[in-house]
């Protein structure tokens, strides 16, 4: 009899546990799709608020409208982010999925969440923009951090704070980024230009002087993180950039430039790049041409982005491709002009 039971258990336990597995997200094809998730995430508020300055772990639920399936699991949540922790009105988080109690999303790990630094139209539209700089830079290298958009509802599960919505979304993990492109996530103090894959930094100075954005670093690996490949541990490292909400194409009212950089404001472009010589140069001009199409299409069939400001963006990228397809001017910005060291 208490074989029976105990044979009986081990059956139910490896059903659970094959049910679980199941059901898991893929972590791949979650990014990979353009469908827009519905989800809920509920926590304390008001104790979020208040870890702003010394984050700590809280409990919360985040539920969601999958395909076939409404899901909720209880997560754990906290404060991150610099400016953006210290000053919006809600902070941005890191959402663990890495859970008994979330199953589902458990192959998900640890995804840095996005949302509007302000609760109102304006605030969404900001998120709405730097959300469409992942999915452009997407079309110019592999070698980029997929993103899915969410549409957000945020409650109070005390009740005390009105609920609120907003789109947002969520930000591959590195180490799933790195496996997506056949490499695995490094890490230095500090780097040299001279250690990095010199074709992947090109690429990366560009598109940061494109949307108009200095907020990043190289040899401090700021606003930035270092793959490399699995195959080859001789390799240089491959540069990916994030966090774009203080670039021009953004163009948040609280952006400024980084220190040190002499232009007035983001909508300025300023090249912070190294030595390029003219050969790479065109090479990294003619991947910009080879998208140029995709990403204006990208951008006007942005509907969830206001007219006006899907007009705004096509215009200040006109300009770059009027910068990069003027020899004269591309080779004055980013051959005489870049940094030596």
């Amino acid at each position: 009899m208490k074989i029976s039971l105990l044979l009986t258990a081990i059956l139910l336990y490896t059903a659970l546990i094959l049910q679980i597995h199941a059901q898991a997200i893929d972590k791949v094809t979650f990014f990979e799709s353009d469908s827009i998730l519905h989800a809920k995430l509920s926590t304390n508020i008001g104790k979020l608020v208040q870890s702003r300055l010394k984050p700590e772990y809280i409990p919360a639920t985040f539920s969601c409208t999958m395909p076939d399936s409404n899901i909720s699991e209880k997560v754990r949540i906290i404060a991150r982010g610099n400016m953006r922790r210290k000053t919006c009105s809600l902070p941005p988080v890191k959402i663990n999925f890495h859970n008994e109690t979330s199953p589902v999303f458990n192959t998900l790990g640890s995804l840095k969440l996005v949302s509007g630094c302000f609760l109102n139209d304006y605030g969404d539209q900001l998120v709405l923009k730097e959300y469409l700089i992942y999915k452009i830079y997407n079309l110019l290298t592999e070698k980029s951090f997929h993103v899915r958009l969410l549409d957000l509802s945020l409650e109070d599960e005390n009740g005390k704070r009105k609920p609120s919505s907003q789109h947002a979304f969520l930000i591959e993990d590195e180490k799933a980024l790195a496996k997506r492109n056949e490499c695995k996530a490094v890490s230095y103090a500090q780097i040299n230009p001279g250690y990095a894959d010199r074709s992947q930094m090109n690429l990366v100075s560009i598109f940061e002087y494109m949307i108009g954005n200095t907020d990043y670093g190289f040899t401090v690996n700021h606003n930035t993180i270092l793959i490399q490949s699995k195959a080859d541990s001789t390799s240089k490292p491959f540069i990916v950039p994030y966090d774009f909400d203080y670039s021009g194409l953004v163009n948040a009212d609280y952006a400024v430039p980084a220190e040190g950089i002499e232009i007035d404001n983001v909508r300025q472009r300023y090249y912070m790049g190294f030595l390029i010589t003219p050969n790479e140069l065109n090479n990294v001009i003619a991947i910009f041409n080879n998208q140029k199409d995709k990403i204006y299409s990208l951008i006007n069939n942005f509907q969830l982005l206001t007219e006006k400001n899907r007009k705004d963006i096509i215009y200040y990228l006109d300009d770059f491709y009027k910068t990069i397809n003027n020899n004269r001017e591309a080779k004055n910005i980013f051959v005489n002009g870049s940094r030596k060291a």
